[in-house]
Protein backbone atom coordinates (compact mmCIF):
# COMPACT_ATOMS: atom_id res chain seq x y z
CA UNK A 1 0.00 0.00 0.00
CA UNK A 2 1.56 3.06 -1.15
CA UNK A 3 2.00 5.45 2.09
CA UNK A 4 0.77 8.86 2.00
CA UNK A 5 2.41 11.76 1.65
CA UNK A 6 3.44 13.67 4.78
CA UNK A 7 2.84 17.77 4.51
CA UNK A 8 5.10 19.15 7.33
CA UNK A 9 3.42 22.82 6.73
CA UNK A 10 0.30 21.02 8.12
CA UNK A 11 0.92 21.65 11.63
CA UNK A 12 1.77 25.11 11.50
CA UNK A 13 -1.69 25.79 8.65
CA UNK A 14 -3.33 23.88 11.75
CA UNK A 15 -1.93 26.14 14.56
CA UNK A 16 -2.43 28.90 12.32
CA UNK A 17 -6.21 28.31 11.65
CA UNK A 18 -6.71 27.43 15.61
CA UNK A 19 -4.82 30.94 16.59
CA UNK A 20 -7.62 32.88 14.13
CA UNK A 21 -10.27 30.99 15.39
CA UNK A 22 -9.58 31.58 19.20
CA UNK A 23 -8.81 35.04 18.14
CA UNK A 24 -12.15 35.46 16.52
CA UNK A 25 -10.92 35.65 13.28
CA UNK A 26 -12.72 33.09 11.72
CA UNK A 27 -16.42 31.84 12.52
CA UNK A 28 -16.87 28.81 14.25
CA UNK A 29 -17.26 26.27 12.11
CA UNK A 30 -14.11 27.94 10.27
CA UNK A 31 -15.66 27.84 7.11
CA UNK A 32 -14.05 31.62 5.83
CA UNK A 33 -11.81 34.54 6.87
CA UNK A 34 -14.72 36.71 9.16
CA UNK A 35 -14.49 40.53 8.17
CA UNK A 36 -13.24 41.84 11.50
CA UNK A 37 -15.59 44.61 13.22
CA UNK A 38 -15.76 47.09 15.77
CA UNK A 39 -17.64 44.87 18.67
CA UNK A 40 -15.07 42.30 18.18
CA UNK A 41 -11.47 42.85 19.37
CA UNK A 42 -9.20 45.11 19.15
CA UNK A 43 -11.80 47.50 19.06
CA UNK A 44 -14.91 45.81 21.35
CA UNK A 45 -16.45 49.18 21.01
CA UNK A 46 -19.90 48.53 23.73
CA UNK A 47 -17.99 46.58 26.26
CA UNK A 48 -14.98 49.20 26.24
CA UNK A 49 -15.34 51.90 28.72
CA UNK A 50 -15.46 55.40 27.46
CA UNK A 51 -12.62 58.14 28.53
CA UNK A 52 -14.64 60.89 26.84
CA UNK A 53 -15.39 64.29 28.17
CA UNK A 54 -19.03 63.14 28.59
CA UNK A 55 -17.56 59.91 30.52
CA UNK A 56 -15.78 62.23 32.56
CA UNK A 57 -18.81 64.50 33.48
CA UNK A 58 -20.81 60.90 34.16
CA UNK A 59 -18.38 60.26 36.95
CA UNK A 60 -18.08 64.04 38.38
CA UNK A 61 -22.13 64.16 38.67
CA UNK A 62 -22.31 60.90 40.24
CA UNK A 63 -19.94 61.62 42.96
CA UNK A 64 -21.42 64.99 43.53
CA UNK A 65 -18.02 66.79 42.49
CA UNK A 66 -20.40 68.20 39.87
CA UNK A 67 -23.88 69.69 39.81
CA UNK A 68 -25.64 71.16 37.16
CA UNK A 69 -28.78 73.24 37.67
CA UNK A 70 -32.10 72.34 35.66
CA UNK A 71 -33.37 75.30 34.17
CA UNK A 72 -37.27 75.77 33.66
CA UNK A 73 -37.60 76.30 30.31
CA UNK A 74 -34.55 74.42 28.87
CA UNK A 75 -34.08 71.68 30.69
CA UNK A 76 -30.78 70.52 31.26
CA UNK A 77 -28.97 71.84 28.23
CA UNK A 78 -27.68 75.23 29.70
CA UNK A 79 -25.87 73.11 32.15
CA UNK A 80 -24.88 70.85 29.80
CA UNK A 81 -23.37 73.02 27.46
CA UNK A 82 -21.35 74.87 30.20
CA UNK A 83 -20.42 71.93 31.80
CA UNK A 84 -18.51 70.44 28.26
CA UNK A 85 -17.48 73.63 27.02
CA UNK A 86 -20.13 73.96 23.72
CA UNK A 87 -20.86 77.34 23.01
CA UNK A 88 -24.55 78.16 21.83
CA UNK A 89 -23.22 80.08 19.50
CA UNK A 90 -22.27 77.21 17.65
CA UNK A 91 -26.30 76.49 16.82
CA UNK A 92 -27.61 75.18 14.16
CA UNK A 93 -31.35 74.06 13.67
CA UNK A 94 -32.85 71.26 11.31
CA UNK A 95 -36.40 71.02 10.31
CA UNK A 96 -36.45 67.43 8.61
CA UNK A 97 -37.16 64.15 10.46
CA UNK A 98 -34.21 62.73 10.75
CA UNK A 99 -33.17 62.11 14.02
CA UNK A 100 -34.06 60.16 16.48
CA UNK A 101 -36.88 62.80 18.04
CA UNK A 102 -38.93 62.94 15.16
CA UNK A 103 -41.97 62.69 16.55
CA UNK A 104 -41.05 66.41 18.07
CA UNK A 105 -39.69 68.10 15.38
CA UNK A 106 -40.89 70.03 12.98
CA UNK A 107 -40.43 73.04 10.44
CA UNK A 108 -42.11 74.93 13.83
CA UNK A 109 -39.98 72.91 15.95
CA UNK A 110 -36.66 72.42 14.85
CA UNK A 111 -33.98 70.17 16.69
CA UNK A 112 -30.78 72.35 17.63
CA UNK A 113 -27.57 71.31 17.35
CA UNK A 114 -24.68 72.56 19.27
CA UNK A 115 -21.02 71.17 18.98
CA UNK A 116 -17.62 71.85 20.05
CA UNK A 117 -14.16 70.04 18.79
CA UNK A 118 -15.28 67.28 20.36
CA UNK A 119 -18.52 67.54 21.64
CA UNK A 120 -22.15 67.59 20.14
CA UNK A 121 -25.37 68.12 21.85
CA UNK A 122 -29.08 67.79 19.94
CA UNK A 123 -31.71 69.56 21.70
CA UNK A 124 -35.66 69.90 20.76
CA UNK A 125 -37.71 71.82 23.01
CA UNK A 126 -40.54 70.34 24.05
CA UNK A 127 -38.78 66.64 23.51
CA UNK A 128 -38.30 64.14 25.87
CA UNK A 129 -34.36 63.62 25.90
CA UNK A 130 -30.94 65.47 25.08
CA UNK A 131 -28.88 64.12 22.43
CA UNK A 132 -25.03 63.62 23.60
CA UNK A 133 -22.03 62.83 21.68
CA UNK A 134 -18.25 62.83 22.39
CA UNK A 135 -15.25 61.73 20.71
CA UNK A 136 -13.39 59.23 22.38
CA UNK A 137 -9.50 59.30 21.67
CA UNK A 138 -9.52 55.48 21.02
CA UNK A 139 -13.74 54.60 20.65
CA UNK A 140 -14.09 57.34 18.55
CA UNK A 141 -17.62 58.73 18.77
CA UNK A 142 -19.67 57.91 21.91
CA UNK A 143 -23.15 58.27 22.28
CA UNK A 144 -25.29 59.25 25.47
CA UNK A 145 -28.85 60.34 26.20
CA UNK A 146 -30.51 62.22 29.04
CA UNK A 147 -34.01 62.36 29.99
CA UNK A 148 -35.08 66.01 30.24
CA UNK A 149 -36.99 65.16 33.20
CA UNK A 150 -36.16 67.76 37.15
CA UNK A 151 -34.52 65.55 39.09
CA UNK A 152 -31.81 65.67 41.98
CA UNK A 153 -29.32 65.38 39.27
CA UNK A 154 -29.27 64.66 35.13
CA UNK A 155 -29.41 60.55 34.61
CA UNK A 156 -26.69 60.58 31.77
CA UNK A 157 -26.75 56.82 30.05
CA UNK A 158 -24.16 55.74 27.29
CA UNK A 159 -26.73 54.77 24.22
CA UNK A 160 -25.53 51.58 22.63
CA UNK A 161 -28.20 50.45 19.90
CA UNK A 162 -30.89 53.04 18.58
CA UNK A 163 -27.89 56.22 17.97
CA UNK A 164 -25.65 53.69 16.16
CA UNK A 165 -28.29 52.55 13.85
CA UNK A 166 -27.50 56.19 11.55
CA UNK A 167 -24.55 56.70 12.76
CA UNK A 168 -22.66 53.74 11.82
CA UNK A 169 -23.33 52.82 7.98
CA UNK A 170 -21.36 53.18 4.91
CA UNK A 171 -22.04 57.08 5.20
CA UNK A 172 -20.13 56.97 8.44
CA UNK A 173 -17.33 55.03 6.94
CA UNK A 174 -19.10 51.74 8.17
CA UNK A 175 -17.68 52.65 12.22
CA UNK A 176 -19.20 54.86 15.25
CA UNK A 177 -19.69 58.70 13.46
CA UNK A 178 -21.13 61.65 12.31
CA UNK A 179 -23.12 63.00 9.49
CA UNK A 180 -24.68 65.79 8.28
CA UNK A 181 -27.62 65.29 5.46
CA UNK A 182 -29.25 67.60 3.31
CA UNK A 183 -32.38 66.57 2.49
CA UNK A 184 -35.93 68.18 0.68
CA UNK A 185 -38.87 68.06 3.58
CA UNK A 186 -41.79 68.25 3.16
CA UNK A 187 -44.40 71.02 4.79
CA UNK A 188 -44.62 68.53 8.38
CA UNK A 189 -40.70 67.75 7.99
CA UNK A 190 -40.64 64.57 6.64
CA UNK A 191 -37.92 64.08 4.16
CA UNK A 192 -38.85 63.46 0.51
CA UNK A 193 -36.76 60.43 0.15
CA UNK A 194 -37.81 60.04 -3.74
CA UNK A 195 -35.67 63.52 -4.48
CA UNK A 196 -33.11 62.67 -3.41
CA UNK A 197 -30.66 63.04 0.06
CA UNK A 198 -27.01 63.80 0.29
CA UNK A 199 -24.42 63.36 2.67
CA UNK A 200 -22.59 66.76 2.83
CA UNK A 201 -19.16 67.61 4.22
CA UNK A 202 -16.80 70.51 2.91
CA UNK A 203 -16.48 68.97 -0.79
CA UNK A 204 -20.23 69.07 -1.62
CA UNK A 205 -21.37 71.71 -4.33
CA UNK A 206 -23.10 74.32 -2.48
CA UNK A 207 -26.40 73.97 -4.35
CA UNK A 208 -26.47 70.63 -2.62
CA UNK A 209 -26.65 71.76 1.24
CA UNK A 210 -28.84 72.45 4.20
CA UNK A 211 -31.93 70.62 2.70
CA UNK A 212 -34.31 70.74 5.84
CA UNK A 213 -31.98 73.17 7.88
CA UNK A 214 -32.94 76.48 8.63
CA UNK A 215 -29.89 78.63 7.87
CA UNK A 216 -29.40 82.06 8.51
CA UNK A 217 -26.16 83.96 7.16
CA UNK A 218 -25.26 85.76 3.95
CA UNK A 219 -23.91 83.65 0.61
CA UNK A 220 -24.23 86.34 -1.92
CA UNK A 221 -25.15 84.77 -5.26
CA UNK A 222 -24.34 80.91 -4.24
CA UNK A 223 -28.27 79.01 -3.52
CA UNK A 224 -28.42 75.90 -1.45
CA UNK A 225 -31.39 74.03 -0.39
CA UNK A 226 -32.18 75.50 2.94
CA UNK A 227 -34.78 77.45 4.37
CA UNK A 228 -37.13 75.85 2.22
CA UNK A 229 -40.42 73.48 2.00
CA UNK A 230 -40.26 70.93 -0.96
CA UNK A 231 -42.53 69.98 -2.78
CA UNK A 232 -42.96 66.38 -4.48
CA UNK A 233 -41.67 67.91 -7.81
CA UNK A 234 -38.46 67.20 -9.45
CA UNK A 235 -38.66 69.57 -11.83
CA UNK A 236 -38.64 72.14 -9.05
CA UNK A 237 -39.04 70.93 -5.94
CA UNK A 238 -37.92 74.52 -4.33
CA UNK A 239 -38.39 78.12 -4.32
CA UNK A 240 -34.35 78.65 -4.26
CA UNK A 241 -34.74 82.33 -4.00
CA UNK A 242 -37.16 82.55 -1.09
CA UNK A 243 -34.38 80.26 1.15
CA UNK A 244 -31.53 82.92 -0.04
CA UNK A 245 -29.35 84.93 2.15
CA UNK A 246 -31.87 84.77 5.17
CA UNK A 247 -30.91 86.69 8.22
CA UNK A 248 -33.45 85.30 10.69
CA UNK A 249 -35.54 81.99 10.95
CA UNK A 250 -39.68 82.19 10.05
CA UNK A 251 -41.82 83.87 12.30
CA UNK A 252 -43.33 80.30 12.76
CA UNK A 253 -40.16 79.35 14.77
CA UNK A 254 -40.41 80.24 18.56
CA UNK A 255 -36.99 81.39 18.81
CA UNK A 256 -37.01 82.43 22.08
CA UNK A 257 -37.61 78.89 22.90
CA UNK A 258 -33.95 77.92 21.97
CA UNK A 259 -30.66 79.82 23.66
CA UNK A 260 -29.88 81.84 20.20
CA UNK A 261 -32.16 82.94 17.46
CA UNK A 262 -30.27 81.63 14.67
CA UNK A 263 -28.81 78.85 12.56
CA UNK A 264 -25.49 80.28 11.39
CA UNK A 265 -24.28 79.84 8.03
CA UNK A 266 -20.56 79.68 8.89
CA UNK A 267 -21.37 77.09 11.93
CA UNK A 268 -22.95 74.80 9.65
CA UNK A 269 -20.05 74.70 7.50
CA UNK A 270 -17.80 74.00 10.15
CA UNK A 271 -20.17 70.87 10.83
CA UNK A 272 -19.95 69.60 7.49
CA UNK A 273 -15.95 69.45 7.37
CA UNK A 274 -15.87 68.48 11.44
CA UNK A 275 -18.49 65.68 11.65
CA UNK A 276 -16.57 63.74 7.80
CA UNK A 277 -13.37 64.43 9.81
CA UNK A 278 -13.72 62.84 12.78
CA UNK A 279 -14.95 59.84 10.88
CA UNK A 280 -11.94 59.62 8.79
CA UNK A 281 -9.92 59.76 12.42
CA UNK A 282 -11.77 56.62 14.06
CA UNK A 283 -11.37 55.38 9.91
CA UNK A 284 -7.69 55.25 10.66
CA UNK A 285 -7.92 54.23 13.85
CA UNK A 286 -9.98 50.79 13.82
CA UNK A 287 -8.20 50.17 10.28
CA UNK A 288 -4.48 49.71 11.98
CA UNK A 289 -5.64 48.48 15.03
CA UNK A 290 -7.04 45.64 12.98
CA UNK A 291 -4.67 45.11 10.74
CA UNK A 292 -1.77 45.41 13.79
CA UNK A 293 -3.82 42.51 15.68
CA UNK A 294 -4.61 40.57 12.42
CA UNK A 295 -0.83 40.88 11.57
CA UNK A 296 0.20 39.83 15.61
CA UNK A 297 -2.14 36.86 15.41
CA UNK A 298 -0.54 35.43 11.94
CA UNK A 299 3.07 36.26 13.25
CA UNK A 300 2.36 34.00 16.56
CA UNK A 301 0.51 31.61 14.28
CA UNK A 302 3.59 31.08 12.56
CA UNK A 303 6.24 31.98 14.95
CA UNK A 304 7.58 35.14 13.69
CA UNK A 305 9.05 38.36 15.07
CA UNK A 306 6.13 39.60 16.86
CA UNK A 307 6.58 43.28 15.42
CA UNK A 308 6.86 42.18 11.97
CA UNK A 309 5.00 43.56 9.09
CA UNK A 310 3.80 42.46 6.21
CA UNK A 311 3.29 44.33 2.78
CA UNK A 312 -0.46 43.98 2.95
CA UNK A 313 -0.76 45.23 6.40
CA UNK A 314 1.56 47.94 5.53
CA UNK A 315 -0.88 48.91 2.76
CA UNK A 316 -3.56 49.09 4.87
CA UNK A 317 -2.23 51.28 7.56
CA UNK A 318 -1.37 53.58 4.68
CA UNK A 319 -4.22 53.53 2.90
CA UNK A 320 -6.03 54.43 5.82
CA UNK A 321 -3.41 57.32 6.58
CA UNK A 322 -4.08 58.66 2.63
CA UNK A 323 -7.51 59.09 3.20
CA UNK A 324 -7.17 60.79 6.33
CA UNK A 325 -4.50 63.09 5.01
CA UNK A 326 -6.78 63.85 1.91
CA UNK A 327 -9.50 65.30 4.21
CA UNK A 328 -6.98 66.86 6.48
CA UNK A 329 -5.98 69.11 3.38
CA UNK A 330 -9.26 70.03 2.27
CA UNK A 331 -9.04 67.81 -1.13
CA UNK A 332 -11.58 68.54 -3.47
CA UNK A 333 -12.73 71.29 -1.56
CA UNK A 334 -16.01 72.62 -3.24
CA UNK A 335 -14.98 76.50 -4.28
CA UNK A 336 -17.19 79.01 -3.17
CA UNK A 337 -18.02 81.54 -5.90
CA UNK A 338 -19.22 84.44 -3.44
CA UNK A 339 -18.00 85.81 0.14
CA UNK A 340 -20.08 83.71 3.45
CA UNK A 341 -20.57 85.46 6.46
CA UNK A 342 -22.79 83.73 9.66
CA UNK A 343 -24.99 85.66 11.72
CA UNK A 344 -24.00 85.23 15.12
CA UNK A 345 -20.40 85.36 16.93
CA UNK A 346 -19.93 82.01 16.09
CA UNK A 347 -17.10 82.48 13.87
CA UNK A 348 -15.18 85.21 16.13
CA UNK A 349 -15.38 82.54 18.60
CA UNK A 350 -14.20 79.93 16.82
CA UNK A 351 -11.02 82.38 15.74
CA UNK A 352 -9.77 82.67 19.24
CA UNK A 353 -9.47 79.30 20.03
CA UNK A 354 -5.82 78.90 18.55
CA UNK A 355 -3.22 77.61 18.61
CA UNK A 356 -1.02 80.64 16.92
CA UNK A 357 2.12 80.42 15.67
CA UNK A 358 4.58 83.20 16.36
CA UNK A 359 3.20 85.70 13.29
CA UNK A 360 -0.16 85.19 14.87
CA UNK A 361 -1.35 82.79 12.16
CA UNK A 362 -3.96 79.52 13.22
CA UNK A 363 -5.38 76.66 11.27
CA UNK A 364 -8.99 78.20 12.76
CA UNK A 365 -8.53 81.65 10.64
CA UNK A 366 -11.76 81.49 8.00
CA UNK A 367 -11.23 82.43 4.62
CA UNK A 368 -14.93 82.51 3.41
CA UNK A 369 -14.32 83.99 0.29
CA UNK A 370 -13.53 81.20 -1.73
CA UNK A 371 -12.90 78.46 0.70
CA UNK A 372 -13.71 77.84 3.85
CA UNK A 373 -10.42 78.06 6.08
CA UNK A 374 -7.99 80.43 5.28
CA UNK A 375 -5.06 78.05 6.03
CA UNK A 376 -6.86 74.51 4.28
CA UNK A 377 -5.49 72.17 7.13
CA UNK A 378 -8.17 70.76 9.86
CA UNK A 379 -7.99 72.19 13.51
CA UNK A 380 -8.68 68.59 14.22
CA UNK A 381 -4.89 67.80 13.66
CA UNK A 382 -4.71 68.95 17.33
CA UNK A 383 -7.42 66.73 18.70
CA UNK A 384 -6.57 64.08 21.57
CA UNK A 385 -8.12 61.48 18.86
CA UNK A 386 -5.60 62.63 16.33
CA UNK A 387 -2.85 62.78 19.15
CA UNK A 388 -3.68 59.09 20.12
CA UNK A 389 -3.66 57.46 16.87
CA UNK A 390 -1.61 54.56 16.58
CA UNK A 391 1.93 55.18 16.00
CA UNK A 392 2.20 53.63 12.67
CA UNK A 393 -0.59 55.58 11.00
CA UNK A 394 -0.07 58.85 12.78
CA UNK A 395 3.86 59.10 12.21
CA UNK A 396 2.27 58.10 8.02
CA UNK A 397 -0.07 60.86 7.93
CA UNK A 398 3.13 63.28 9.25
CA UNK A 399 5.20 61.55 6.40
CA UNK A 400 3.10 62.35 3.85
CA UNK A 401 2.18 66.04 4.94
CA UNK A 402 5.79 66.54 4.96
CA UNK A 403 5.61 65.39 1.73
CA UNK A 404 2.93 67.31 -0.15
CA UNK A 405 4.00 70.61 2.12
CA UNK A 406 7.66 70.47 0.53
CA UNK A 407 6.80 69.37 -2.64
CA UNK A 408 8.25 71.85 -5.67
CA UNK A 409 5.25 70.96 -7.70
CA UNK A 410 1.89 70.34 -6.62
CA UNK A 411 0.93 66.24 -5.75
CA UNK A 412 -1.96 65.44 -7.62
CA UNK A 413 -5.19 65.45 -5.66
CA UNK A 414 -3.53 68.56 -4.16
CA UNK A 415 -3.59 71.32 -6.64
CA UNK A 416 -5.29 73.67 -4.55
CA UNK A 417 -2.44 74.43 -1.93
CA UNK A 418 -0.21 77.08 -3.91
CA UNK A 419 3.40 77.13 -3.40
CA UNK A 420 2.69 80.01 -0.51
CA UNK A 421 -0.13 78.38 1.23
CA UNK A 422 1.95 74.98 1.43
CA UNK A 423 4.92 77.14 2.87
CA UNK A 424 2.23 78.31 5.92
CA UNK A 425 0.56 75.48 6.62
CA UNK A 426 3.96 74.21 7.36
CA UNK A 427 5.48 76.44 9.18
CA UNK A 428 1.99 77.19 11.18
CA UNK A 429 2.70 73.31 11.70
CA UNK A 430 6.02 73.02 12.71
CA UNK A 431 5.77 75.62 15.37
CA UNK A 432 1.96 74.72 16.72
CA UNK A 433 2.13 70.69 16.33
CA UNK A 434 5.97 70.10 17.04
CA UNK A 435 7.17 66.77 16.18
CA UNK A 436 4.57 65.67 13.74
CA UNK A 437 6.74 66.80 10.65
CA UNK A 438 9.87 67.27 11.92
CA UNK A 439 10.10 63.38 12.72
CA UNK A 440 8.34 62.46 9.25
CA UNK A 441 11.65 64.48 8.14
CA UNK A 442 13.86 62.30 10.10
CA UNK A 443 12.22 58.92 8.80
CA UNK A 444 12.86 60.25 5.60
CA UNK A 445 16.28 60.62 5.80
CA UNK A 446 16.66 57.62 8.12
CA UNK A 447 14.76 55.59 4.87
CA UNK A 448 17.02 57.10 2.20
CA UNK A 449 19.86 56.50 4.45
CA UNK A 450 19.27 52.66 4.93
CA UNK A 451 18.22 52.29 1.16
CA UNK A 452 21.83 53.48 0.29
CA UNK A 453 23.36 51.45 2.54
CA UNK A 454 21.89 48.48 1.12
Amino acid sequence: MRKRPQFPRLQGFGRLLACLVAAGWIATPPSAFAQFDYEQLPIAYSQTEAQDRIARLVEAVESGERQLRWDEQQGWLPALLEALDVSPESQTLVFSKTSLQIRHISPQNPRALYFSDDSYLGYVPGGDLIELSAVDPQLGPVFYTVEQRRRERPRILRDETQCLTCHSTGKTQGVPGYLVRSVFAGADGQPLYGLGTTTTDHRTPFKERFGGWFVTGQHGEMRHRGNGLAKNDPQQPLDWEAGANQLAVPAAVRADRYPRPGSDLVALMVLEHQSQMHNFITAAQYETRQAIAYQETMNRALERPIDQRSESTTRRIHSAAERLVRCLLFAEEYSLTSPIAGSSLFAGEFEQLGPKDSRGRSLRQFDLQTRLLKYPCSYLIYSPAFDRLPDEVRERVGQRLEQILTATTPERGFEHLTPELRVAIREILLETKPGLLADAATDRVVSKQGDAEK
